[in-house]
């Protein structure tokens, strides 16, 4: 927190941050409106907070919707990647319970602990998860870009296990929904305890008393962690 900024200057802050974060949501759903957000917003000012962001060269309103300019996208994305990396990590590595970990995430959000900095140090310890623990995207920092393994992740993919590894599934990195449906059929949905038991010439896992083989492109969009 920088001390040497007024109460007002910090709750000013505050509100920007929850409207860009608000703003960023609505964008995911198909868009914003200066309708839909006034109504969302927890904030009685919203309106006018609103064409005060305009102003700051934060968003652009035009007949009645609101869009990001580029300045307020760049400031909003680290807002919402900062909170849901901070959902990854109480789920996965605090395993807070599930309806604790919003109200938690917003606490590190607000609290401004966690910097660019430790969040990419965070994202790299886990992975480089590319969603939240409710499936919405973490948008990409620096280190995810690069590809840094300066800190030893958590989580990896099921590719990078050896033979007789026992692991949890964290998430299921795949774009395809027919490829995760066919792993879901397959009982691979995170949150199972899985075993490898061989890696050529083609994967096989065991979950309970099933074994299952996978190809090595399936194999890779499975992510997990050691349960011990």
């Amino acid at each position: 927190m920088d001390y040497h900024r007024s109460k007002e200057e910090i709750f000013e802050e505050d509100r920007i941050e929850e409207m860009l974060e608000l703003l960023w949501m609505a964008i995911e759903e198909g868009g914003a409106t200066i309708d839909k957000i006034t109504k969302r917003s927890e904030d009685p000012q919203a309106a006018y907070l609103l064409k005060d962001m305009e102003s700051a060269g934060l968003i652009s309103l035009n007949s009645g919707r609101i869009t990001f300019r580029e300045t307020g996208e760049k400031r909003a994305g680290e807002i919402i990647r900062r909170h849901r990396i901070a959902e990854r990590l109480l789920s996965e590595v605090f395993e807070v319970e599930e309806k604790e970990i919003e109200e938690h995430a917003c606490e590190l959000e607000h609290s401004h602990v966690l910097g660019q900095s430790v969040v990419n140090s965070i994202c790299t310890f886990l992975g480089h998860p590319p969603t939240c623990p409710h499936g919405r995207p973490i948008p990409k920092g620096d280190c995810c870009r690069k590809f840094s393994l300066e800190v030893k992740p958590l989580v990896g993919s099921l590719t990078d296990l050896q033979v007789g590894e026992e692991v949890k599934i964290v998430f299921i990195s795949t774009k395809y929904h027919a490829r995760l449906d066919r792993l879901s059929s397959l009982g691979i949905i995170p949150g199972n305890i899985i075993k490898l038991h061989q890696k050529q010439p083609t994967y096989v896992i065991r979950i309970g008393e099933t074994e299952l083989a996978l190809d090595s492109d399936l194999a890779k969009d499975i992510f997990v962690k050691k349960t011990s």
